[in-house]
């Protein structure tokens, strides 16, 4: 017998239910931060209510659908009985302070500062689609959260241009991470192709953890010749290729289905099956040749599994280039945005193919994005050279000298 008004506890133990089986790992993860955020919202008011934090936890560990006939862990205890008792029915939805609140809860972190504009938007989707299925099964007649938008003054989802690298300092990070870690362990220079690939292939680490050599067209360089007009010369460098066919993102052990803390899934915004070759300059043919000379490969192929040859953590390479940020950059620019994450390398990979004139179309072909994503997040950095812009004008205008 389907119950009218289930409360917000019991409704999103139902809703995952439904969505686990197609669901990837990441996604599952993702729906459950944002049930667990809107959770926040739909306690009520009562003064014996547990920390925001334990009800997030809580909230998590109730929506994996294998732990529906187990206790909960000890430390969960409290807050899933209070939760079980006093939740908000989904109702509750209806009432203005009360999607108001929600609306906070998926806007803010726990500490009352801004969410980042990605996180908002992962947040707000996930509680969007279970809505859908709330209207569907008749428990609602509309989203209660359709009209509510976030204040315009927070920023999208463009690239900081603050964030980007120019070729010397790309080339210097990449040097400074092969100098993190003792040389017996080699911690850092395992990871310097990494982070190359990211840099120049633009490819999303999820990406390159799962990159085997079978993936890669690694034409050698050629050698010197003999020209009786110019002597000795070098032809020019081959460009190699990369097919990337897979991507190993890290969700945890209980949102897989393998219980394993990688997902293997296909290539994100792609069809299952679908591959994207991906071309490669020169410098990096060169550095994952001698990358794959120096350190070979895992029993599978992959080029970068962890030091026990497992799949590599976002933890692992995420220490290594925070340890190598103050080796390659002053201090002013380690407290700066400039490339504080890894993923900023491929922001600077995709800008660049801009600026050097490729269409959008095809940088969103090599990027894995579509050129409507290319356009809204690289439109304030495909060209922001004031002197340049300048200089088109005075042509356009006649005033070129």
């Amino acid at each position: 017998m389907v119950r009218n008004d289930p409360s917000w506890f019991e409704f999103v133990r139902e809703y995952m239910a439904v969505r686990w089986r197609t669901a990837a790992a990441k996604t599952r993860e993702g729906l459950a931060d944002s049930l667990a955020t809107v959770a926040l919202a739909m306690m009520g008011e009562d003064s014996k209510a547990p920390t925001l934090e334990d009800v997030r936890r809580t909230v998590r560990w109730a929506v994996v659908p294998a732990h529906k006939d187990e206790e909960p862990p000890e430390e969960l205890e409290a807050a899933y009985a209070w939760l079980a008792a006093h939740s908000l029915p989904l109702s509750a939805l209806t009432d203005s302070k009360v999607i108001r609140d929600v609306h906070y809860r998926l806007s803010f972190k726990l500490d009352d500062t801004p969410a980042a504009a990605d996180t908002y938007k992962r947040r707000r989707r996930g509680f969007n689609t279970a809505m859908e299925y709330a209207i569907q099964e008749g428990y609602l007649e509309e989203n209660p959260l359709n009209g509510v938008k976030r204040s315009t003054s927070q920023r999208g989802d463009a690239v900081d241009p603050r964030t980007l690298v120019n070729e010397l300092q790309g080339r210097q990070l990449l040097t400074a991470v092969s100098y993190v870690g003792s040389v017996h362990r080699n911690r850092g220079r395992r990871l310097v192709a990494f982070f190359a690939c990211i840099l120049y292939a633009a490819m999303r680490p999820a990406e390159v953890v799962g990159l085997r050599l079978s993936d890669c067209h690694l034409p050698e360089s050629p050698p010197y010749v003999v020209s009786l007009v110019k002597g000795f010369r070098k032809p020019r460098a081959k460009w190699g290729t990369l097919t990337l066919r897979e991507t190993r993102p890290i969700s945890g052990k209980k949102w897989t289905d393998s219980g394993e803390r990688h997902d293997r899934r296909g290539l994100k915004s792609r069809d299952p099956g679908a591959d994207r070759p991906v071309p490669i300059p020169p410098v990096l043919v060169a550095i994952l040749r001698a990358h794959i000379a120096e350190f070979g490969t895992a029993k599978d192929g992959r080029l970068f599994p962890n030091e026990r040859g497992g799949l590599l953590g976002t933890s692992s390479y995420w220490r290594v280039w925070q340890e190598a940020r103050p080796f390659a950059l002053t201090p002013h620019k380690v407290a700066s945005p400039l490339a504080r994450r890894p993923y900023d390398l491929r922001a600077t990979c995709i800008t660049n193919w801009l600026r050097a004139g490729l269409p959008v179309a095809e940088v969103a072909r090599r990027a894995g994005n579509s050129p409507e994503v290319i356009h809204r997040r690289y439109a304030g950095v495909i060209d922001d050279s004031d002197e340049a812009n300048n200089r088109k004008i005075e042509q356009a205008m006649g005033w070129a000298g």
